[in-house]
């Protein structure tokens, strides 16, 4: 490639390619997740070097300026990523600690960024809940099994049509349309299932008295880890987040230690959820900016984090 390009569908087995390679440890770098929220989170892509560079545009690109988006996939370290693109690349953002460690010393800015830091999980804790610190959820997955007939099943071609028509109805109860956040990720979320077999995810659906009202949605991120980028359950069925939670993790993750579960965006409510079922440790992540950057768009380092 010359030039960027955006993702799109006929990119994925180049992608795929990369990612099986150099496996990643970031829960944005799945060709599922970059599909997904293309229409909002737009992608491109450039390869030099045996080495695959995905760039995004944020708030603070000019123009054609991009930023890196997570660690290169490949043999070029993140100073030789800088260099090999040029001024047109002002930043990254979603690196780990270990990619920014090559521009430690150069003329850049280096921030933390705690809304962006992946949970992982030992998978066996969510799936088993043992113990004084997941009495709570175990009671409340309890409780919902023991008001309702819940029955798992996998997610496959015969019931995405019912996985559909729980987002509608979970969306309508949510009023996504007049929610920007939440329009965005219903589009991601319809997309996904749209290209459920394609994309040979793994997934799982919780049946309540006959009709599905819960499922999970995730895949392999690297050799023993898997991520879960959607899960949504019904609100007014007590317990039904934890128990799906709990059964994707039991009957959908078998061979997997890890469960990464994504990010917190700094909502306050929904870190305390991720908290509170006790993570395993976090992927830190980390925003850098050229210099000069930072300077005309006032940023400062961050301190304490």
């Amino acid at each position: 490639m010359n030039e960027p390009c955006l993702l799109d569908l006929s990119k994925a087995a180049l992608v795929n390619r990369y990612l099986a390679a150099y496996p990643p440890v970031i829960s944005e770098h799945t060709f599922t997740n970059l599909f997904a929220w293309r229409e909002t989170k737009p992608i491109h892509l450039y390869e030099t070097a045996n080495t695959l560079i995905f760039l995004a545009k944020t708030g603070i690109c000019r123009n054609d300026e991009l930023m890196i988006m997570g660690p290169p996939a490949g043999k070029l370290n993140l100073a030789e990523v800088f260099r090999e693109l040029g001024d047109r690349v002002i930043g990254g953002i979603r690196l780990t600690g270990t990619a920014v460690e090559g521009v430690a010393n150069g003329s850049y800015l280096i921030n933390p960024d705690p809304d962006n830091s992946d949970y992982v999980y030992l998978v066996r804790d969510l799936a088993e809940l043992k113990g004084r610190a997941y009495a709570k959820k175990r009671s409340q997955a309890r409780q919902c099994r023991k008001h309702y007939d819940c029955i798992f099943e996998p997610i496959t071609t015969d019931n995405l049509d019912e996985c559909e028509n729980l987002l509608a109805r979970w969306c309508h109860s949510r009023d996504c349309a007049g929610d920007p956040g939440l329009h965005g990720e219903s589009r991601a979320i319809r997309t996904t299932l749209d290209h459920f077999t394609d994309f040979n995810l793994l997934g799982g659906a919780v049946r309540v008295d006959g009709t599905i009202e819960a499922f999970s949605i995730g895949e392999r991120l690297n050799r023993d880890t898997a991520v879960c980028h959607f899960e949504k359950a019904m609100p007014e069925i007590n317990g039904l987040n934890q128990l799906v939670n709990q059964w994707f993790a039991k009957y959908c993750l078998t061979g997997f230690k890890y469960i990464n579960r994504e990010q917190d965006l700094g909502i306050p409510g929904l870190r305390q959820a991720k908290e509170s079922y006790h993570p395993d440790h976090l992927v830190e992540k980390f925003e850098v900016l050229r210099d000069s950057v930072a300077e005309r768009a006032n940023i400062k380092p961050i301190r304490n984090i």
